[in-house]
């Protein structure tokens, strides 16, 4: 107990020095910039089809061109959070109340994703249960985006979790080979278990995924894994008929149609000490001494970047491998050429995936309705009323596409999370 208490002070005191520490960031972000007088300001990008002169929806936005006055603010705010929730502890100390450890969540964004992973961040801490550690891997220029927008976020949700943003990091010698790969920094979710040493599970999304059941119940796939398995990913199809692996890879592939990459449950701490089969040695190889060797080989043979290695990984290596159904990866494939994933027909969809940019095109309606209705729900209003039924109206409008007609999908799990965030609402 008493090592306890030490861990939770230094805990608290890191709140304290990481506000004081953003304060100075954005305080003195104005710095000269040449002979004329010219100012570099730290302003975030703008979200993705952003115009002047138009209002943001991004989730409870921020003011995105902050002033000297605003930045002031916008500290002060962040510290007395930190001692808001520092004096919330204390209480909970006081009344014997031991915090369970959190879910870790981790997710890339590079780019114009800005937007996009705030409203991924936003579905995961609403739905959720038990508190989250969100571990933001981003380009330089988006982290005072993050920042300035989970700080504006209320307490009570602000409480529901924690948060690191780090700089995107490759390999010395490679970076810039890793970095091209697919799509701008996808490749980082390779190397989570060499930087986050000190974590032993997580769950890595893509920025265009959306929780619509709590993150709760996908981590609880931890307590599944068997001796052997160390990761847990959805297949990429159901159907091999349509399916991409089996009709074009020009290389190994997990089992019969593949797997896919944007929803990964991960132990770190076994993919860290595991020596892996693989074709290039007749010895196993560790985490870190098969990436390189992996991409060297294929890289005149892969599509998918980082996907298509993981997809060979695991070919030869099938045992450390959890499928889950494709309800908790549930992505336009699932429903453009008919409704081909027999789980979410059965119990809805637990996790979308919205690749392909369908969250910004017109292209498939019934995904772009449920990234929207998310992205405006405003913290602290009734879901239902605010979330739920609006959605339900816009997906109706959906219907003449194969996935529309599938809409009630799309809300069948949903709804039960809705009545928990009106449960939590009412304990408040």
């Amino acid at each position: 107990m008493r090592r306890y208490m030490r861990a939770l002070m230094l805990c608290m005191v890191f709140a304290v020095f990481s506000g004081l520490y953003v304060y100075s960031r954005l305080f003195y972000s104005d710095v000269s910039a040449g002979r004329n007088g010219a100012k570099k300001i730290l302003i975030p990008l703008r979200a993705s089809g952003a115009r002047r002169g138009i209002k943001s929806h991004s989730p409870n936005p921020p003011p995105f061109a902050l002033k000297e006055w605003n930045k002031y603010w916008l500290a002060r705010i962040i510290l007395l959070k930190a001692s808001y929730m520092i004096n919330l502890q204390a209480q909970l100390e006081a009344a014997g109340a031991r915090p369970e450890p959190p879910m870790h969540l981790a997710v890339v964004a590079c780019g114009e994703r800005l937007e996009e992973t705030l409203t991924m961040i936003k579905s995961a801490v609403l739905f959720s249960v038990k508190r989250l550690h969100l571990h933001i891997f981003a380009e330089d220029q988006l982290h005072a985006g993050f920042i300035e927008a989970l700080e504006w976020w209320p307490a009570f949700i602000r409480y529901r979790f924690n948060y690191r943003v780090y700089s995107i990091r490759f390999p010395n010698e490679n970076a810039a080979e890793w970095k091209k790969l697919f799509k701008p920094c996808a490749s980082q979710r390779l190397f989570l278990p060499l930087i986050l040493k000190d974590v032993d599970s997580i769950v890595y999304v893509d920025s265009d995924i959306l929780f619509l059941q709590p993150v709760d119940l996908l981590w609880r796939f931890l307590s599944d894994f068997n001796s052997s398995q160390l990761a847990a990913m959805a297949p990429e199809h159901e159907e091999p008929r349509i399916a991409w692996y089996n009709r074009f890879a020009r290389h190994p592939f997990y089992g019969r149609t593949g797997i896919n990459s944007g929803v990964m449950l991960m132990n770190l701490t076994r993919m860290r000490s595991m020596f892996f089969k693989n074709d290039m040695t007749s010895v196993g190889l560790r985490w870190e001494e098969l990436l390189m060797p992996l991409l060297q080989k294929y890289k005149l043979n892969i599509t998918w970047g980082d996907q298509d290695l993981l997809n060979i990984i695991f070919h030869y290596n099938p045992e450390s491998l959890l499928e889950f159904p494709c309800q908790w990866n549930y992505r336009p494939d699932h429903c453009i050429y008919g409704s081909n994933c027999a789980s979410a027909e059965e119990d809805g969809i637990y996790i979308l995936h919205g690749n392909r940019g369908v969250y910004h095109d017109y292209k498939q309606p019934a995904f772009r309705a449920v990234y929207e209705a998310i992205k405006k729900y405003t913290f602290g209003t009734d879901p239902v009323t605010s979330l739920l039924e609006p959605l339900e109206e816009e997906l109706l409008k959906t219907t003449h596409t194969y996935c529309g007609k599938s809409h009630t999908l799309f809300t069948k799990r949903l709804r039960n999370s809705v009545a928990k965030i009106n449960r939590k609402t009412q304990e408040r």
